[in-house]
């Protein structure tokens, strides 16, 4: 796992989140899949790198790529 992101079970539930902040990964992925654009998160939340939107990306891409196994 990324340094940029964190799981805390005292934080957001437990849930993925930006380090140092409350910011849930599914959070920055809804607003991107919401036609956000990376600049508009930043000038939104000032306490966000782009360094953090990508490593939401990158977690969020690893999250579902998994194997899958067929039965015979």
């Amino acid at each position: 796992m990324s340094d940029r992101i964190t799981i805390d079970p005292e934080v957001c539930g437990g849930r993925p989140i930006v380090a140092g902040t409350r910011m849930r990964v599914v959070d920055v992925l809804d607003a991107l899949a919401a036609s956000a654009t990376v600049d508009e998160l930043l000038a939104d939340f000032p306490y966000l790198t782009q360094a953090d939107v990508l490593a939401c990306l990158a977690y969020g891409a690893r999250a579902v790529d998994h194997t899958v196994v067929q039965a015979a």
